[in-house]
């Protein structure tokens, strides 16, 4: 009778017994991340927001190609010149300016201003007085664009002819190579230099070795180098 009664008292309080036994692991089971197959926990971090681009500020003239490579303060501008005229914050006043036959340069509300033989500097101090009629205080920069009216000519047998802006010194020697050097079966002993209704000799073999110097001359402006 006793075991019956203590067999029928187990029964009775086993699924308690149980329920309670297991809420520990339910628990834990709750607080516990999640892992993936293979026993790796995801450790990739949460996406960043994403910043919105900024656009690029770029100072000066824009629109214009890039300036040449002159002096601003010792170049001569001369016809046929390209420049780039910036007043800040006038826009009507900015922009590119061709340089006339005459010398001239023409602006709106100024009208002519003289450029010839002047450096960029020297016209920026043109345009600001004649500017401060109209602004209060007006901040101009005047850069040469294009040069027009500075060039020299390869003629001939040579790798790349035709026109070069001279923008700096610069001798025979050194425009030949700019322009590729002779074609191999050009006649590099008779190569010459016409300035105006002078023909000036040049022996590229002779200077390449030092000899004859004194024919490595600075080029002018209008210069054609022929490579017969």
């Amino acid at each position: 009778m006793m075991v019956k009664a203590f067999s029928g008292i187990w029964q009775s309080l086993f699924p308690g017994l149980l329920f309670l036994g297991l809420m520990p692991i339910f628990a834990s089971a709750q607080q516990a991340p999640i892992t993936p197959v293979g026993g790796v926990q995801d450790q990739t971090p949460p996406p960043r927001p994403v910043q919105p681009a900024q656009s690029e500020q770029k100072p000066g003239v824009q629109g214009m190609g890039p300036g040449a490579p002159v002096n601003s303060a010792s170049y001569k501008v001369g016809p046929a010149d390209i420049l780039a005229i910036r007043v800040w914050d006038e826009p009507q006043f900015s922009g590119p300016v061709i340089v006339q036959e005459n010398g001239r340069i023409t602006l709106p509300l100024v009208g002519d201003l003289e450029a010839g033989s002047k450096t960029p500097v020297e016209i920026e101090d043109e345009i600001t007085k004649a500017l401060t009629k109209y602004i209060v205080k007006p901040l101009v920069t005047v850069t040469v664009q294009e040069v027009g009216s500075r060039r020299y000519y390869m003629d001939g047998e040579i790798s790349r002819p035709g026109e070069y802006p001279l923008v700096v010194p610069t001798t025979v020697l050194e425009a030949i190579s700019k322009a590729g050097d002779p074609a191999p079966f050009a006649n590099t002993k008779k190569i010459y230099i016409l300035r105006g209704d002078k023909r000036i000799p040049f022996n590229w073999h002779d200077v390449l070795k030092g000899k004859h110097m004194d024919q490595n001359i600075l080029l002018k402006p209008g210069d054609h180098i022929v490579i017969p």
